[in-house]
């Protein structure tokens, strides 16, 4: 029996279908592969890059403002009990925790000069000062505004032009702004207790 030569051009053909023909396990990959898009593309909507977890941690770092109002209507000039409590309380949010600047706005009624006012205003907000700086914060970050009687939040006086200790005693207060800190701000100074105060409450 006589082995015959194939052709040339047949000889090519059959040489160029066996190499574009993948091997058995190459071939279950890529329609595996096609399989698996096919099916991303049909069911699932787009997925974020982000992992779960840093868009929670994200979220948990976002820093709000904190605004609050510290009263000085019975005690005029000097912090009461209130308002101590009132500004420990503060101590514990994020933006005090995170090292924000705080600017307190000290106001007055209207009974006196204006610059006496002015005056009683400053010793106000010095005092809600002292006492943040007594609490371990760091005084470099508080700024002062004294307003006199200049922003009043409720009526002086009444309608008939008689007194109204009541709206008064509602000017006399202490405004505290405390903002986020700036993205590139270094790490704060996280308040700590005295020793002394420490062993008191031990």
């Amino acid at each position: 029996m006589t082995i015959r030569a194939l052709p040339p051009a047949l000889a090519f053909c059959l040489a160029a279908t066996a190499c574009e023909r993948p091997a058995p396990e190459e071939a279950n990959v890529v329609q595996a592969n096609a399989m698996a898009n096919e099916a991303d593309n049909g069911a699932h909507a787009p997925r974020s890059i982000l992992r779960p977890e840093v868009i929670t941690k994200a979220e948990e770092e976002e820093i709000e403002p904190v605004h609050a109002v510290i009263g000085f209507g019975a005690s005029s000039l000097r912090l009461d009990d209130a308002g101590r409590k009132a500004i420990d309380a503060l101590l514990d949010t994020p933006a005090m925790k995170a090292g924000g600047a705080i600017t307190l706005r000290g106001h007055s009624d209207s009974r006196g000069a204006d610059g006496d006012n002015r005056v009683a205003s400053r010793i106000r907000a010095e005092a809600v000062r002292d006492h943040l700086v007594k609490k371990g914060v760091a005084k470099d970050r508080i700024t002062l505004v004294a307003l006199g009687e200049a922003r009043p939040v409720a009526p002086n006086a009444h309608e008939d032009g008689s007194d109204d200790p009541e709206g008064r005693a509602k000017n006399r207060r202490v405004e505290i702004d405390i903002a986020p800190p700036p993205d590139d701000a270094p790490p704060p100074v996280v308040p700590t207790i005295p020793k002394d105060e420490k062993s008191q409450k031990e």
